[in-house]
């Protein structure tokens, strides 16, 4: 029931990965019964896979994150969270409320143990074709320099298994390429990923390294990565609004990959974009698969087991 478009866009975007997951993933929707199921009739034999879970309340966009989750527990997220939480599903989708999602994550499958904070990813094409990733691009504006080194732990992880990137390079975002620049915090965490043998750290990279294949793994802290993650979509609504059309830059496209993981915790979940479409949804579920075919909760509790 979350998004701007919500519940059409959810349902129609469903509808769509049904047909591209068909014989491999069964999809359920959790929502109001009295608005989901007409939507649901007016697919008709597109939906019939669909399963549908009753949800009565709504966490609406505005809502403070966490007094919304814990004081509606029959809302669409804390349900959802409640189903990945018992393993009733393998991965759990939403556009709605991006504060109560995380929330949500914390409070019922809960951070793995040893990562200090989870991260929410976001993906970066790249010039030469394929994807990066960048973390954190909004879950935590501050970081120590041991959160920052283990952001690369955790992008490494997916990049390898979700991105099939076999030694993805970890490159940490600074002002500046040489060691001695930054923060204190940039530089600290400089040192503790040169030193970490689960990663192929590259060291620094500048903003005009994010498209290139210097790095498959970008860390900054989340300040940082959501003014880049920001910029790089009006980037794409002025081509758009311009009429340019290109492979590459349609790729800064919010639809093109849906949705973005919070890495850390011990199941999958994908926050989308508020403004989501019925595209951007059916990605977002596909990618949703993706994470669970690939088992990558399980690699970053191994690794963080060590």
């Amino acid at each position: 029931m979350g998004g701007d478009f919500a519940p059409q866009a959810a349902v129609d975007g469903a509808v769509l990965a049904a047909q591209v997951l068909a014989g491999k993933a069964q999809i359920v929707l959790i929502g109001q019964e009295a608005a989901v199921r007409p939507l649901l009739d007016q697919h008709g034999a597109a939906a019939a896979d669909l399963t549908l879970v009753s949800a009565s309340q709504i966490i609406e966009m505005g809502e403070h994150p966490a007094k919304a989750y814990q004081q509606k527990q029959d809302s669409s997220i804390a349900i959802g969270y409640k189903l990945l939480a018992t393993g009733e599903v393998e991965a759990f989708c939403s556009a709605g409320n991006t504060g109560a999602m995380l929330v949500g994550a914390m409070f019922s499958v809960k951070a793995v143990p040893g990562v200090m904070r989870p991260a929410i990813a976001n993906f970066v094409p790249k010039l030469h074709g394929g994807m990066g990733i960048m973390l954190d691009v909004g879950a935590n504006a501050e970081c120590k320099p041991e959160m920052l080194e283990q952001f690369g732990e955790l992008g490494s992880l997916y990049a390898q298994y979700v991105l099939g990137i076999e030694k993805p390079k970890v490159g940490l975002m600074n002002l500046g390429e040489e060691e001695g620049k930054g923060t204190a915090i940039t530089q600290a965490a400089h040192q503790l990923l040169k030193v970490n043998p689960h990663i192929h750290f590259i060291g620094n990279i500048e903003g005009r390294d994010l498209f290139n294949d210097k790095a498959d793994v970008i860390v900054c802290d989340g300040f940082t990565g959501n003014v880049v993650l920001k910029m790089a979509e009006s980037v794409y609504d002025v081509i758009a609004e311009k009429n340019i059309h290109d492979p590459f830059l349609d790729k800064f496209n919010y639809e093109a990959v849906g949705g973005s993981p919070i890495l850390g915790i011990n199941d999958n979940a994908i926050i989308g974009h508020g403004v989501s479409t019925p595209q951007a949804i059916c990605n977002m579920l596909l990618q949703g698969y993706q994470m669970a075919h690939s088992g990558i909760a399980d690699q970053i509790k191994n690794t963080f087991k060590s």
